[in-house]
């Protein structure tokens, strides 16, 4: 049985159910939003919680998404339209990296 999720889980569990569709961010920017821990802590809230929260939304800071999870996040990067590099094996995060900031 795991654990709920604590104070710092919801916070990056909250952040990652805030990024648009279309946008990503790194597990250092959500990190950095947050202002605890750093991308090691965001990669594990997300192993332990993430299934519920748009994780694909989620991704190294070259834009590739989790390993294992490649196939299933490209197909909801096709879905939401996020911009990939030319050879479409990650996300451009010139275009898709979301700062955190609202849509206005």
């Amino acid at each position: 049985m795991r654990a709920e999720p604590d104070e710092y889980a919801e916070l990056v569990l909250d952040t990652v159910e805030r990024i648009p569709p279309g946008k990503v961010m790194a597990y250092g920017d959500i990190a950095e939003l947050v202002g605890v821990g750093g991308p090691r802590q965001v990669g594990r809230v997300m192993s332990l919680y993430g299934g519920g929260v748009p994780w694909w939304r989620v991704v190294r800071a070259d834009g590739r998404p989790a390993a294992g999870h490649e196939v299933r996040a490209h197909e909801e990067y096709r879905v939401e339209g996020t911009p990939l590099s030319k050879d479409g094996s990650r996300v451009d995060m010139r275009e898709a990296r979301w700062d955190g900031r609202p849509a206005r």
